[in-house]
């Protein structure tokens, strides 16, 4: 029974070996001297089993079949990135044009706003000057004499003469109210007590 075994696993032991010897060695030593060949003569082996594929037809279609779809692939995605650098390009244009007519706007309030300050000061300096004017003024009538005072006063127009009436001491509007008309004298008492009246009402 052993016998038989062995009889029948020689044969098929025998056939690989013949295979080995007679087939697969001499192929991978061909390649082998192939490989020395290609290299000893600078030749590349990648290159020339390319432009063997490319001879087939079969095989040249299908690369090029597959490189044109790669190409076509990639100038879609090329076109869509040039089509978003130009939609951000526009972007950043239409917000830097916003924010430069933005910084002229906040210019020009600021330029008002410094004019308008000028004016202001300006008003309250004249302002402040006419209220010292108008102060040597009272002192003026409240110096002289009060014969002097009355007929300058009827003389001038009654918003004025009231003003500075209302303003002087009480000495000085009894001594000048003496020396007035007496027809002057109760008009202005008459507008220095509407006047009077007035401001309570205001107040």
């Amino acid at each position: 029974m052993k016998k038989m075994q062995e009889e029948q696993e020689t044969p098929k032991t025998s056939r690989f070996q013949w295979f080995i010897y007679a087939f697969l060695i001499p192929i991978l030593f061909g390649i082998t001297v192939a490989l020395l060949i290609f290299t000893i003569t600078g030749n590349n082996i990648f290159d020339t089993a390319k432009e063997f594929t490319q001879k087939v037809p079969f095989i040249a279609e299908v690369f090029d079949d597959t490189k044109s779809r790669s190409q076509e692939v990639m100038e879609e995605q090329l076109i869509s990135l040039r089509a978003e650098v130009k939609d951000r390009e526009a972007r950043i244009f239409q917000l830097e044009s916003e924010l430069d007519s933005k910084e002229v706007e906040i210019e020009r309030a600021g330029l008002e706003k410094q004019r308008l300050e000028e004016e202001i000061s300006e008003l309250t300096a004249i302002k402040e000057e006419n209220k010292r004017a108008f102060k040597d003024i009272v002192r003026t009538y409240e110096r002289i004499s009060a014969k002097k005072a009355a007929p300058i006063l009827t003389e001038m127009k009654d918003e004025e003469a009231v003003k500075i009436l209302s303003t002087v001491n009480s000495d000085t509007l009894a001594a000048i109210m003496e020396k007035m008309e007496p027809k002057d004298a109760a008009r202005y008492t008459a507008l220095l007590t509407a006047a009077k009246e007035k401001n309570r009402s205001s107040n």
